[in-house]
């Protein structure tokens, strides 16, 4: 299915900048800063942005169905849909939910989203059992401080490295595991014309956890979480993009736009090393402070 241009023509003004103040990619932000209101808008190509301001969610379309990653909060189902109805597109051809981890902020929505679309969703194995378990799975170093969902069950198990199509897209899973044991990045291309770039929608990479827990108690789980930050790096990466927008930068890269087709400050081939680099710095901060802390 493919776009309706009238449909959104009267958004086009809007589209450059976005309608709320960006905000920290903090667990202790709350929901309504979160789902603060967002004019859908194309990224490039058949890559749009569906999501609320503080919580990513992107549709893709293939020709043959919509792909769309991630479903955010449990209260950003509605504005979802919303906006990709605000699009030209219908939600029930949505063909695919795909998760980057299971947390509530980006996994709430899906249970609510698959059951309006019949849509199939995909994970990698460690992300579809804490989606079964709707969040509360034990080796989440945030597990406790985090709310449950609504379990999402049957999810696809998509395997590390696996290219799944739909249409004319092909997608890359990517086996990142640290935020979460079951953080997932996602790599395709959009085209248009004869133009293509290379889109990363790389997982979160922040080590943060809940009270008590300690990544130097667990050196298998830190030894991937660096392996995670390796394959960041080196993912086929022209724009990238992230489930906290503002965690790469999103919203000051789209204020640069001239218009909604300068896709120029949206392209930068470093972007996915810079932004493994410095979740790196990051994780090392985290146990030097755990270190000290004995």
């Amino acid at each position: 299915m493919h776009l309706r241009l009238p449909a959104v023509a009267a958004l086009a003004l809007a589209l450059i900048l976005p309608t709320a103040q960006a905000t920290p990619s903090s667990d202790a932000i709350p929901h309504t800063q979160w789902n603060a209101p967002q004019t859908p808008f194309r990224i490039y190509g058949n890559t749009w942005y569906v999501g609320p301001h503080g919580l990513s969610s992107l549709l893709v379309d293939t020709g043959h169905g919509l792909a769309l990653f991630d479903g955010d909060l449990p209260e950003s189902a509605p504005l979802i849909e919303a906006h990709i109805r605000a699009l030209g597109f219908h939600l029930r051809d949505v063909k695919w939910i795909l998760n980057s981890h299971p947390h509530a902020d980006h996994a709430g929505g899906i249970a609510a989203l698959q059951a309006a679309s019949g849509a199939q969703v995909l994970s990698s194995a460690a992300g579809a059992r804490e989606l079964a378990l709707g969040g509360a799975d034990r080796s989440d170093p945030q597990f406790g401080s985090i709310p449950d969902y609504t379990p999402v069950k049957r999810a696809r198990v998509v395997r590390d490295g696996e290219t799944v199509r739909l249409g004319s897209v092909v997608v890359t899973a990517h086996y990142t595991p640290g935020h979460t044991a079951g953080s997932t990045s996602w790599t395709w291309t959009s085209c248009e014309g004869r133009r293509c770039l290379r889109i990363a929608y790389a997982d979160s990479l922040s080590a943060v956890s809940a009270p008590g827990y300690r990544f130097l108690d667990h050196p298998a789980y830190v030894a991937g979480f660096r392996r995670a930050l390796a394959i960041v790096a080196a993912l086929p990466c022209d724009i990238l993009l992230t489930p906290h927008p503002d965690a790469s930068g999103f919203w000051e890269k789209v204020a640069r736009r001239k218009s909604p087709a300068d896709v120029a400050p949206l392209i930068d081939p470093q972007a996915c090393r810079d932004y493994a680099a410095d979740a790196g710095k990051d994780l090392d901060a985290r146990l030097a402070k755990e270190r000290a802390a004995k």
